[in-house]
């Protein structure tokens, strides 16, 4: 994957990243920045998951989480329950809406090779 494309946007290269998570596992909107070499845009990788549902083709947005292994973002699902559920179809365990053993199932893509 070439991040130095000058006509992708921040949200396309966030989505790339995105596809790339195993299923089962997950990763936190800090890790997909630090990787992009945006380290303190956090948020805006959170802002590119929320619009990930107009995207044209499907991002596996529910595996991305916050730094604690909570699903903040599940608000942004439709149904509040969708997420964990989507996760625990991936066999993740959810209890109050964070990941039990969030460090066993995180995917760092910073293992990626470029």
């Amino acid at each position: 994957m070439d991040y130095s494309q000058k006509n992708k946007s921040f949200f396309e290269l966030v989505y790339e990243v995105a596809k790339l998570i195993p299923r089962g596992r997950v990763t936190s909107y800090g890790a997909i920045a630090a990787y992009l070499g945006a380290k303190s845009s956090a948020r805006m990788v959170g802002w590119a998951m929320n619009n990930s549902h107009r995207a044209a083709r499907q991002i596996p947005a529910h595996r991305v989480v916050n730094r604690n292994g909570q699903l903040t973002g599940k608000a942004h699902f439709g149904h509040p329950d969708l997420m964990q559920n989507l996760l625990e179809n991936e066999g993740i365990l959810i209890e109050n809406d964070t990941i039990v053993d969030f460090e066993k199932h995180f995917w760092d893509p910073a293992t990626l090779e470029r």
